[in-house]
């Protein structure tokens, strides 16, 4: 298990253990955010939220390799665990460990600097009114960038028959990068840089699936029947609009009861 890959030189100086400890999900979070970030100018001191970081890897990533601060944000995974990982990498003045759901995000207006989303956002962003939730937490003109695995067309009928077997209702979340474009544009929100697909990127999925989960033959046989068809790692990076006022989010309504008779006298 050597995880080197041309394509990915940042990712390639990790040591493979490291990062196969620290799998949260199913894809090799560093080579999608090297990918991202290749689109996004980070530079140091940035204040980053890493959205949906699973165990860590992807921040320990962005502050080793652009000296940025990072927000470690995720739901499922705990931030005890992550904050362990952090302390080990010498990184515990510079990475921030935080428990917190996407929809309910304990940070200021405007406190980030670029947010980065890997692998997790089809999870709530697929949400009409998201974007314009998450656009408030960065500075206007900062850059929202989002990647992991989804499609390279849309399925617009039923699933194809050699999919099916994988294939299970909630990965309708999965989509295209033409997808995403539309979605964030017709949010009003933000202005869209970019969205594309990982040219063979479905290669690079099932290359760390064997690596990862070598007994998941289910998914490692859909994706070597597909062949990029439909399977693939998308990628999108925006800016908050700069003429654009976003609204505080609606938490609770005032009002006031007035005792009133139930039934016509």
């Amino acid at each position: 298990m050597t995880l080197v890959s041309e394509r990915f030189p940042r990712s390639s100086r990790y040591d493979p253990d490291w990062i196969v400890a620290g799998i949260s999900g199913g894809a090799n979070s560093l080579w999608l955010t090297e990918w991202l970030t290749e689109a996004m100018p980070l530079r140091p001191g940035m204040r980053v939220l890493d959205l949906g970081c699973g165990r860590g890897l992807s921040s320990v990533f962005l502050h080793a390799e652009f000296g940025v601060q990072v927000w470690s944000t995720d739901l499922w995974f705990s931030p005890d665990e992550r904050a362990q990982r952090i302390h080990d990498a010498g990184m515990a003045d510079a990475v921030f460990p935080i428990h917190a759901d996407a929809r309910a995000l304990p940070f200021a207006a405007g406190f980030f600097d670029a947010v980065v989303s890997i692998d997790s956002f089809v999870y709530y962003g697929t949400d009409d009114l998201y974007l314009g939730y998450l656009a408030r937490f960065v500075k206007p003109g900062a850059p929202i960038g989002i990647a992991g695995a989804g499609l390279v067309q849309e399925i617009d009928g039923p699933v194809p028959d050699h999919l099916a077997a994988w294939w299970e209702p909630s990965m309708s979340c999965l989509h295209s990068a033409g997808w995403w474009r539309r979605h964030w544009e017709r949010s009003g929100v933000a202005e869209v840089e970019l969205a594309d697909a990982m040219p063979d990127g479905w290669r690079y999925w099932r290359d760390w699936q064997h690596t990862a989960s070598p007994d998941n033959s289910t998914e490692i046989d859909a994706l070597t029947a597909d062949q990029g068809r439909y399977l693939g790692y998308v990628r999108a990076v925006a800016r908050r609009r700069t003429d654009r006022t976003l609204d505080d989010p609606i938490v609770s309504i005032p009002v006031s009861y007035a005792e009133k008779p139930v039934l016509r006298s």
